[in-house]
């Protein structure tokens, strides 16, 4: 009898897709978190040095908090089903080498699946027994309250900075307004000031008119006809 597919599996599940590292290395980590509760896989996550840890840690709370919201169970109660990375898209790129040879070169990538599931009752009561009688609480409630913590510091940030922006939009606006009434004053005043050169202008040329009194013209005195000239005009129509 053929077992569950990997899409029918039951449980809540988070899925991270294209990312930049191979499968084979991705279920390295995967295999050291199936099986474990959320609070003993996230310590393992924690402290591994693996750099495909930190994305695998946050799958799984992606995971716990699909759970917690959409399905209403608490993080406390929760483990890790099943776990697996699948091959993504291959990127090939070439290195030259010697002798004019190129060599290729593949950066692989996955899609990486956690799938959380519930304790069955009995489980559940039995690593409850095991809390009380150690006298603290387990690995999983401090994880869960953790992630309560770091959620709520997250969304506390965001709303700063939404009314951070918001006031600052609020002072960008009045300052534009107050930008647009000064320059609405400044052609106030310049229009007034226009207007009273053009009355000025117009004003300035009737008072030089009325000032300015018409002169006198002088007749011109001719001048004698000296009684030589005379003489010699009419010596010279003789001779012609």
């Amino acid at each position: 009898m053929a077992g569950l597919k990997t899409n029918e599996r039951p449980g809540t599940r988070a899925v991270v897709k294209y990312v930049r590292v191979s499968p084979s290395k991705a279920r390295a980590v995967l295999d050291l978190v199936r099986g474990e509760s959320y609070g003993r896989a996230s310590e393992i996550l924690a402290f591994s040095e693996r750099s495909v840890s930190e994305v695998v840690g946050k799958c799984l709370d992606s995971a716990v908090a699909n759970a917690e919201n959409n399905d209403n169970i608490p993080a406390e109660e929760l483990f890790v089903s099943a776990c697996y990375a699948d091959e993504g898209p291959t990127l090939k790129r070439w290195r030259p080498r010697a002798r004019g040879r190129a060599t290729q070169i593949l950066k692989r990538t996955s899609h990486i699946t956690i799938i959380v599931s519930r304790y069955d009752d009995a489980t559940l009561a039995d690593l409850r027994e095991r809390e009380e009688a150690k006298g603290r609480a387990g690995s999983s409630a401090h994880a869960a309250e953790a992630r309560r913590q770091r959620v709520e510091r997250s969304r506390a940030a965001a709303e700063e900075a939404a009314a951070a922006e918001e006031a600052a939009a609020h002072d960008h606006d009045h300052e534009g307004h107050d930008h647009d009434h000064d320059h609405g004053d400044e052609a106030v005043e310049s229009v007034a000031t226009d207007v009273t050169d053009e009355a000025t202008a117009e004003e300035a040329p009737a008072e030089e008119l009325v000032a300015e009194e018409p002169v006198a013209e002088e007749p011109v005195a001719e001048e004698p006809v000296a009684e030589e000239q005379v003489a010699e005009e009419q010596d010279e129509e003789e001779s012609n």
